[in-house]
């Protein structure tokens, strides 16, 4: 009976041990790629809502509004018309939005953007690998990248029509 006991509780032990390890791993030891203001922003590939991939890359030359959000996010909802708007007064001088919904069914994500009547492109990250990479939280995160992808300013929570404006002036090329 006693030799049982033993057994257990070294089983249990051993469990517990291995879950405190892998918790200092994840936590400490791990690398974590999140970047700040004046790091390169790193580069991914997405598939938009036609299915097609869109690399980040390939926005290089440009600067780029880059936007993390979720359809459940108030927030988020509300900001995406002035997004819109500017959108259409900046696409044509060198600036896109590039919108990350983060990890949302695509039929939700699709019908968001037919109701919204958004034009601009709208990528999935599954994963959450994007969000993850770029150390976003919370929602709405922003990253505004000038020409040569470095990042110059990330802000968090909700923009007016006049602060979208004035951030696509910032990145304007």
């Amino acid at each position: 009976m006693k030799n049982k006991r033993l057994a257990v509780r070294t089983v249990i032990l051993l469990v517990l041990a291995g879950a405190l390890a892998y918790t200092l791993y994840s936590n400490f030891f791990k690398d974590k790629q999140i970047v700040g203001i004046g790091d390169q922003a790193p580069n991914f590939v997405l598939t938009d809502l036609n299915g097609n991939e869109v690399e980040f890359a390939d926005y290089r030359g440009k600067g780029v509004f880059l936007n993390f959000w979720g359809t459940w996010c108030k927030p988020c909802e509300r900001e995406m018309p002035y997004m819109e708007n500017q959108y259409n007064v900046y696409k044509d001088q060198g600036v896109e939005i590039l919108a990350v919904n983060v990890g949302e069914p695509e039929l939700s994500v699709k019908n968001f953007v037919e109701r919204k009547g958004l034009t601009f492109p709208v990528v999935i990250d599954k994963d959450l690998e994007v969000l993850e990479a770029y150390g976003v939280n919370p929602l709405p995160t922003t990253f505004l990248v000038d020409k040569e992808g470095k990042i110059i300013d990330i802000i968090t929570g909700q923009l007016t029509e006049e602060m979208i404006k004035n951030h696509m002036e910032r990145i304007k090329p």
